[in-house]
């Protein structure tokens, strides 16, 4: 018989003939696998070996759990080489073919995948697979910015954190409750974003309570910015009599003996008695005198308790009086005034001991005297006696019945400038004595300069000045100040004492 080509192995291979079927060959390879797995159990095991040989199916594996030893890896070594011996004459045969034709197919990959896949077996058994943590589909910790993998996490807008890596923008600690509150991206426990905006009452230190609709509602100082609870204006909370400001409850108020309340920075430079104002007194005047409207008669000046002022108020026939507080006043009656001769000493929170003596003043002009509240800050005390000594002025140059509105609103013009030359900056070119002035009133106060209190206090008494909100102390004011500012003073005192009315 002729030779057709095809030469048969004594060894079964991968390739089956041309007309064989993929399955086939596949099926007859495994039947040889599974006589040479038996073969190679024969040769190396007893009946004795506790040793359970391994089955290999056609299509599938199960494996149980391997006992190794030095016999078992020899065996499985020289398994290995009779298979790769198997599959290399294999491949020589189908090399020699004489048509040329390859019967190698993609499937027969498989079939190699699976040979060495069965004698290279994973050493650990299916039940007990290696444990394998993939990264959380790239999730990047919000605060460390390092991969959370696996573990607690938190979601919060559109980021994830680890639960310690989710912290107060306040405290910086982390944020366990299940309520918090969040502020731009930044997120707080509810009580420190609590305790950063929700106001308190700077009198009563508590958070400012809501009103019935829900709201905030509290009341707020236009200067010192002091925010409170409204039921202090109406539960007897302390006020200074001069700066305004209510009483803290941790910060207390000095009490004066007339009722009036003083706060520890407008005590700091507050004039007592009437021997301690006689420096600043001379002083104002000095001011006068040097704007050219020197005052030749020698008006009294006395520091009264509030009692006694407003008793002289009664007295006083003429004049309009700022109320419900009026802290000065330019008498043009004889009247008998108690007047304070020596200060008050402190007693706890109470100033006490203050003396007092009955003085007759008697008019000698058009003027009799200037009556100043005692216990007020240096400066404040020095506007009322700017003020007042304008009033005098006026009566001594002939400026007789004006309406309240033009008289006041002077009034205020020289007490803002007086003010102006204390609390800002010299102007050189200003035709006053404001250095003189300066120097003079500076040698009056305690400690021979003034502080940042008592700057930030005289700040405050210009800004009463300028928004007074009564017709003639606020609304005269302005009006005589746009006339200074468009005419000067002198021409603008000129105007009024021809017209009685402000220049337009």
């Amino acid at each position: 018989m002729a030779p057709s080509g095809i030469n048969h192995l004594s060894q079964p291979c991968i390739y089956g003939d041309v007309g064989s079927s993929y399955a086939d060959r596949k099926s007859r390879f495994m039947r040889w696998l599974c006589k040479l797995f038996k073969s190679g159990s024969d040769r190396g095991g007893g009946s004795g070996s506790s040793h359970h040989p391994q089955l290999v199916g056609e299509e599938n594996m199960a494996w149980r759990a391997p006992f190794r030893s030095l016999d078992d890896r020899a065996r499985s070594q020289k398994d290995k080489e009779d298979l790769e011996r198997a599959i290399a004459l294999s491949l020589a045969e189908d090399s020699k073919r004489s048509n040329g034709y390859r019967w190698r197919t993609d499937d027969d990959d498989d079939i190699s995948r699976e040979i060495r896949d069965a004698l290279n077996p994973n050493p650990y058994p299916p039940f007990a697979p290696t444990p394998y943590y993939p990264s959380r589909c790239g999730r990047i910790c919000g605060g460390c910015k390092r991969d959370i993998g696996y573990g607690n996490y938190l979601g919060c807008m559109g980021t994830f954190f680890h639960p310690e890596c989710f912290c107060c923008r306040a405290c910086g600690y982390p944020i366990t409750e299940h309520e918090f509150s969040l502020s731009g991206r930044d997120p707080y426990h509810k009580s420190c974003f609590k305790e950063l905006n929700h106001p308190k009452c700077e009198v009563c230190h508590q958070f400012i309570p809501t009103n019935s609709a829900g709201l905030i509602e509290y009341r707020c100082h236009p200067f010192w910015t002091q925010k409170y609870c409204p039921s202090h204006e109406h539960d007897n909370t302390a006020r200074c009599c001069s700066c305004e400001r209510l009483e803290s409850w941790n910060a207390r108020f000095y009490s004066l003996e007339d009722g009036r309340s003083l706060c520890l920075e407008c005590m700091e430079s507050a004039i007592m008695d009437t021997g301690d104002c006689q420096p600043l007194y001379h002083s104002i005047r000095d001011f006068y005198e040097g704007m050219n409207m020197r005052l030749d008669q020698q008006i009294p000046m006395l520091l009264v308790e509030r009692q006694a002022l407003n008793e002289a108020i009664v007295g006083e026939k003429n004049g309009l009086h700022h109320m419900p507080e009026t802290r000065g006043l330019c008498l043009s009656e004889e009247q008998t005034v108690t007047s304070i001769r020596k200060r008050p000493r402190i007693g706890g929170h109470r100033l006490v001991g203050m003396r007092t003596q009955p003085q007759k003043l008697i008019r000698r002009c058009e003027v009799t005297a200037i009556l100043v509240l005692y216990g007020l800050p240096r400066l404040l005390t020095g506007a009322i006696l700017a003020h007042e000594l304008m009033h005098g002025w006026l009566r001594l140059k002939g400026y007789h019945n004006l309406n309240p509105e033009v008289e006041e609103g002077i009034c205020q013009v020289l007490s803002h400038m007086w003010l102006e030359t204390e609390v800002m900056p010299v102007d050189k070119s200003m035709p006053s004595t404001s250095a003189a002035s300066s120097s003079s009133s500076s040698s009056s106060s305690k400690k021979g300069v003034k502080s940042d209190v008592e700057n930030k206090l005289g700040e405050f008494f210009l800004h009463q000045i300028a928004h007074d909100a009564s017709l003639a102390y606020g609304g005269g004011y302005r009006a005589a100040q746009a006339a200074v500012n468009n005419y000067g003073l002198r021409s603008t005192l000129d105007h009024i004492r021809l017209t009685g009315n402000f220049p337009l």
